[in-house]
């Protein structure tokens, strides 16, 4: 089942006060970025967040489980409705985590040659 537009929309602006908050379509479902970061998924209305030490630190009763058949656990955020909680865990879970490396170039498609 895929995640509804609605959900992302909210729970996107419930973590707005951590950053940048966008969020882009993966296979049906999405995945959610502060300041450029990948930080978490939106699946099945759900909201998981990579598992860092600071989530650990801040939220150790959070539940974990994959977002998807052969993810890496992540922390299931089941009260979106808590907008100081999220902004804060978003802002610790993104500080720890890297920039993702920049994109390659794309090669240029190969001259057709022409026809003499």
């Amino acid at each position: 089942m895929a995640s509804n537009l609605e959900f992302v929309e909210y729970a996107a602006e419930q973590m707005a006060g951590a950053g940048n908050i966008t969020f882009r379509k993966m296979f049906g479902e999405y995945g959610i970025y502060c300041d450029g970061k990948i930080f978490g998924v939106i699946c099945d209305d759900q909201l998981y967040i990579k598992v860092t030490e600071a989530g650990e630190k801040m939220a150790p009763q959070l539940p974990k489980a994959s977002p998807y058949t052969g993810a890496k656990p992540h922390f299931l955020v089941e009260d979106v409705d808590d907008r100081e909680f999220l902004t804060g865990f978003v802002t610790a879970t993104c500080k720890e985590l890297p920039m993702p490396a920049p994109k390659k170039p794309r090669k240029k498609a190969a001259k057709k040659k022409e026809k003499a």
